[in-house]
């Protein structure tokens, strides 16, 4: 067993540094998608709960399509297929625009959720004392649906995280794809996906703990 660690001591001073500027890629990309998916994800929430018909069937269909489209599929699309008709992104953009937009539909359905959880005398109160109805969403309903969804969103970001390890397919130089890369040059692969799989963990176990917090109930 012993055997197993002597790698990590032997190559440890050429690991390290590869290790730790993938998890930093992996970090960029995954704050960078759901960054974008925060802001899609809003758009479509509001979209759902619109007067207007067109925009509540949209985002209906948007987010019964998206998620059932594998994310691979969608990153493919972006990376390979779009070029076809002139549209060309790097492997970074087009992970980023991938993730964003599947997972705006999770975070769609969570903050309707959370819109929901509201009561609707909120507003009405809001609307009543002067605000208008943007105020009233911005400083009344927003910060409680934050509440509402903090612990859910977070534990989605950590979806997306793991999830991020599919752009490598698309050639980004994250975690798995530097894995590869060091498999294939050590010729030491249990190792070295052990070492990547630790890296993931270390990024994510402190979110996961966190989403804990925020969901059990106060005292």
């Amino acid at each position: 067993m012993s055997g197993f660690f002597t790698p990590y001591g032997d190559y440890a001073s050429e690991w390290t540094p590869a290790l730790l500027k993938a998890m930093l890629n992996t970090a960029l990309l995954s704050v960078s998608a759901f960054a974008l998916a925060l802001v899609l994800g809003l758009l479509l929430s509001l979209c759902q709960k619109s007067s207007v018909a067109m925009l509540r069937h949209f985002a209906a269909l948007y987010v019964t399509v998206v998620r059932g489209v594998p994310l691979l599929a969608v990153l493919f699309l972006l990376y390979f297929g779009l070029p076809g008709i002139g549209i060309v992104f790097d492997a970074f953009t087009a992970a980023v625009v991938g993730l964003a937009l599947c997972f705006a539909a999770q975070i769609a359905e969570l903050l309707r959720a959370g819109l929901k959880a509201v009561p609707s005398g909120q507003s009405e109160a809001a609307l009543a004392v002067g605000l208008t109805p943007a105020q009233s969403f911005r400083l009344i309903i927003l910060p409680q649906v934050v509440r509402v969804v903090l612990a859910p969103l977070i534990v989605t970001f950590v979806s997306l995280l793991k999830d991020s390890s599919l752009a490598s397919l698309i050639t980004v130089n994250e975690l798995v794809l530097t894995g590869r890369a060091m498999a294939t040059e050590y010729f030491l692969p249990l190792q070295i996906y052990v070492a990547v799989g630790f890296c993931y963990f270390a990024i994510a176990w402190p979110f996961s703990i966190l989403s804990r917090r925020l969901a059990l109930p106060a005292r």
